[in-house]
């Protein structure tokens, strides 16, 4: 038992120099196909270079990785002790990230070993649905904040309610002796549709004395960090 146990600790690789270059090789290339994948697809409010770009080294690196263990159980166990001291601080601001971070550790590992039919296989697959439905979003709700004398509070309120006929949702109402503070949520295209009239809800709103303020705000499904 113990000679077994020593034979599986003190296996090491086989493999030759030019096995090594091809699992570099091909996980270089599918990592550029990763890089092409998130730069096409990408529907975020800014595109971070340096993270697409650290999509591409995590694959090299994961594949170098697994080309290094082969079949070393005590290098493979001395590895995993080694990464576990690792911390990752940067916050995933999207959903998707977390995808892309999770391929290329699969398309590494499957190069590493020299897998290269399910990496290739499973990356084209992944890539036809990331290109398909990766710029899918959700209907972007509008905010409108509205600030003004508490004395027009009905007034303010008529406006919006012909504005938007109906449409528009209130969410928040903050008053103080002076003056109302008024939050309203609708669809986009609620909101859209009316700026297309000839006076928009802006210039409704402004015509009433001492109004303070009428933002806009846009909410979506994107984490900000």
């Amino acid at each position: 038992m113990k000679e077994i146990i020593y034979s599986m600790l003190e296996q090491n690789g086989t493999l030759t120099i030019e096995e090594v270059i091809w699992h570099i090789l091909a996980s270089a290339v599918l990592g550029g196909c990763i890089y092409l994948s998130y730069y096409v697809t990408h529907a975020g409010t800014v595109y971070s270079r340096k993270f697409n770009t650290s999509l591409l080294t995590l694959t090299v690196l994961t594949a170098t990785v697994m080309t290094v263990i082969g079949n070393n159980i005590a290098l493979s166990l001395g590895m995993v002790g080694a990464l576990s001291i690792v911390r990752f601080r940067t916050a995933v601001k999207d959903s998707r990230d977390a995808t892309y971070i999770f391929w290329t550790i699969v398309v590494g590992i499957c190069c590493g070993v020299g897998d290269y039919t399910v990496a290739i296989a499973g990356s084209s697959v992944v890539f036809l649905i990331l290109l398909l439905l990766g710029r899918v979003r959700n209907d972007n709700r509008m905010l409108l904040v509205i600030r003004g004398p508490k004395s027009e509070e009905q007034r303010i309120e008529a406006i919006i309610f012909q504005g938007f006929g109906g449409k528009a949702s209130l969410r928040v109402k903050n008053t103080t002796q002076e003056s109302v503070e008024l939050i309203y949520e609708m669809a986009r295209k609620v909101y859209l549709g009316n700026q297309k009239q000839e006076k928009t809800i802006t210039e409704a709103l402004y015509e009433i004395e001492r109004m303070e303020y009428v933002n806009i705000v846009t909410q979506n499904d994107e984490i900000s960090g």
